[in-house]
């Protein structure tokens, strides 16, 4: 795991003490030798000479603890973040005091889960200490931490100097792409099924020769090569494998319609694992791979090919947000074919209604002029669920009805787009990355580019 360290500046923040609770209780004590003072119990001037002796010692508890030197601090931490995935984070403190206890709290990003903060520990002089504390991000972007939060206790624990040690320090949260470093390990065709797409056996054979092998029980006659079959003696087969070096152009939506969210994560979250998932296969197959983000955040990646290319992907998104307004998809349309001029197959992914049906048309006419189309559409479960439900009273089947109609509209929109030649998935965010996988070997295995 790579380190990132962050050095405590010279001038640290500081603050002025705060009474801790013991001092808290002993105003409180006395107070009530005070109430006992006035009433003639105890001698008033003993109840002066109390308070100027605890002011007396407070004051000077207080002055020892603002001495005490900021301890030295280092965050350790990946310098990668997935989002949804607990990293650890280690702290190691170093103090010059001879003894010194305090508590410590990391300033994380806000609103990220997080587990075994704050801690409380003695630093001693000479010697380190290290905690270790477990953090969740739960959304992607650019975030920092703002330091390391440190109470120290005054030597007498009256008091609580509260201290931030350590400049702001940037990080960078991007999609989980833990499936990605678990498919390096098999075959593109092998990860396909990982991610649950169900391959289709091919029919006919692939354009593009691979290499010759011996021939193997339901071969065809039209794969045995007979000028290597008189050299060796032994049938000869040719093997061939989908074209390569075709390009692949994800175009997604950012605007209003992936706002919406199943779970923890907004669709456009979803969308972006997803994305990610395919373009890693694609690449793996020797296609090139490009990124088009439109309506809310834009981006813009041209196709490349190679592995290393998910790392452009992975840069250029990271960051993206989808955002309350219509998309544009004309414009969007019109952006990608002024700048993919080869053919390609495009995936747009949106969250389609009846209402975008015209401007979604009119784009995907433009985009079938020299690409091929696929668009896919993503359904909330919260449909599902809501069909599936059972109906007890009035209320349930006015939702149960008004769930159907809108599910009905949305059948029709998407056959209008198929009654024009373009692909199109209905699909939820759990079934998405499958989906587009397994579109995406379907297209190569049949030839479509």
């Amino acid at each position: 795991m790579s380190a990132v360290v962050a050095p405590v500046p010279a001038t640290p923040a500081r603050s002025l003490p705060r009474p801790a609770p013991a001092l808290l209780a002993l105003l409180v004590l006395w107070g009530a030798f005070g109430l006992v003072a006035s009433i003639g119990w105890a001698p008033t001037r003993a109840w002066w000479i109390a308070g100027a002796a605890l002011a007396a010692i407070a004051l000077f508890d207080a002055w020892r603890v603002t001495l005490v030197a900021t301890p030295r601090v280092q965050r350790h931490m990946p310098d990668t973040w997935p989002i949804g995935l607990e990293r650890e984070v280690g702290l190691t403190l170093d103090g010059d005091a001879r003894q010194q206890p305090l508590d410590v709290f990391d300033l994380h990003p806000g609103g990220w889960s997080m587990q075994g903060l704050p801690r409380r520990l003695t630093l001693r002089r000479g010697e380190s200490s290290s905690i270790d504390y477990r953090l969740r991000a739960n959304a992607r972007g650019d975030f920092a931490f703002e330091g390391v939060q440190l109470r120290l206790h005054s030597p007498w624990r009256l008091w609580w100097h509260s201290r931030v040690a350590g400049a702001a320090q940037p990080v960078r949260v991007f999609p989980n792409f833990a499936p990605l470093a678990k498919f390096a390990m098999f075959s593109a065709e092998q990860a396909s099924r990982l991610v649950g797409a169900h391959l289709k056996r091919r029919r006919g054979e692939g354009t593009d020769f691979h290499q010759m092998r011996e021939y193997r029980v339901g071969d065809s006659l039209r794969q045995i090569d007979w000028k290597a079959t008189a050299r060796a003696r032994r049938l000869i087969s040719r093997e061939y494998q989908d074209e390569r070096n075709q390009q692949l152009v994800l175009m997604l939506d950012t605007g209003r319609r992936l706002l919406a969210r199943d779970g923890e994560f907004s669709h456009f979250d979803r969308v972006l694992d997803a994305a990610l998932v395919v373009a890693y296969l694609a690449l793996r197959q020797g296609d090139a791979v490009g990124l088009l983000a439109s309506g809310g955040a834009s981006a813009w990646v041209p196709p490349r090919r190679g592995v290393g290319a998910i790392d452009s992907l992975l840069r250029a998104s990271y960051a993206l947000q989808p955002k309350p307004i219509a998309t544009d998809f004309l414009a969007a349309a019109t952006e990608l074919s002024l700048r993919q001029r080869r053919r390609s197959l495009v995936m747009l992914v949106t969250n389609l209604r009846d209402e975008d049906m015209d401007d979604v048309l009119t784009a995907v006419q433009m985009l079938r002029k020299r690409h091929l189309v696929c668009v896919a559409s993503l359904r909330e479960d919260s449909l599902d669920t809501a069909l599936a439900g059972e109906v007890h009273d009035l209320r349930d089947a006015i939702r149960a009805g008004a769930t159907a109609q809108y599910l009905e509209q949305r059948a029709a929109a998407h056959d209008a787009l198929r009654n024009h030649g373009v692909m199109v998935l209905d699909v939820s965010c759990d079934q998405l990355a499958a989906s587009l996988v397994e579109k995406y070997l379907a297209v190569k295995r049949d030839g479509l580019l």
